[in-house]
């Protein structure tokens, strides 16, 4: 199946079109490891975000007062996004709606697999399962084409270094500091984090993500899986940025 959303192509001519969420997961992705820079807990929390976003960007919901409302609930191109849009409450008032930390908290998971077996499924990802003592599976996700990370990296660069002018380019910022990943990721240093964490401050879609990760740190942190090794793709300190 592919995905024919329309979104702001990333990195070099050539790259396929991305959705935030499958933008966002390969921005993090180690490529030499198949895992993520962050806890993979955290990297889901923030697809479950960039999900949100997306919808918002595209004009399908809104937040009122902490909580989502549907807006437009006509269906979004991409079939994934659909079938997640319509797990969200049509609005029904100023109080009506979702909140929209609760929403990350519970479709967290199921939006990160759904968007990596989007990759997959588009070949833009190879997926290894492996057992970890020989008994417990979990699984690798490798560029199928080298360029592919690296572009995505390149085009958060570029947009960081020109003050993030479009849109999508400040709420995907605002979500690699929700999930903890502004250090690793920015080329500038002190300011550029400091950058991203006021534009984390200023999207709600962000601001639920970072409720969500500093609730995780704040407990057990147990393993789900994907990543193997406790649940984690490498340090982040995720509250921190």
């Amino acid at each position: 199946m592919t995905n024919p959303a329309p979104s702001t192509p990333a990195g070099s001519p050539g790259t396929p079109a991305l959705t935030l969420p499958e933008e966002l997961i390969l921005l993090t992705l180690d490529p030499g490891s198949g895992k993520p820079l962050c806890k993979a807990a955290f990297l889901a929390y923030g697809t479950a975000g960039a999900v949100l976003a997306e919808l918002e960007l595209q004009g399908r919901i809104r937040e009122e007062h902490g909580r989502v409302q549907v807006v437009n609930p006509l269906d979004p191109a991409d079939p994934r996004l659909a079938g997640l849009l319509r797990t969200l409450p049509q609005a029904k008032g100023r109080r009506s709606g979702m909140r929209a930390r609760h929403w990350v908290d519970n479709f967290d998971r199921h939006v990160r697999d759904t968007y990596l077996d989007s990759l997959v499924e588009r070949s833009l990802l190879a997926r290894e399962t492996r057992r970890f003592l020989g008994l417990f599976p979990y699984q690798r996700h490798f560029p199928v084409h080298p360029g592919l990370v690296p572009g995505v990296r390149s085009r958060f660069t570029t947009a960081e270094t020109a003050g993030y002018p479009a849109p999508r380019d400040r709420v995907l910022a605002a979500l690699v500091s929700a999930i903890g990943l502004a250090g690793r990721l920015t080329r500038s240093g002190g300011p550029g984090r400091t950058a991203m964490k006021v534009l984390r401050r200023s999207h709600w879609t962000a601001t639920a993500v970072h409720h969500n990760v500093r609730k995780h740190e704040s407990g057990s942190g147990e393993s789900d899986g994907w990543s193997g090794d406790s649940g984690d793709g490498g340090g982040c300190g995720g509250g921190g940025d």
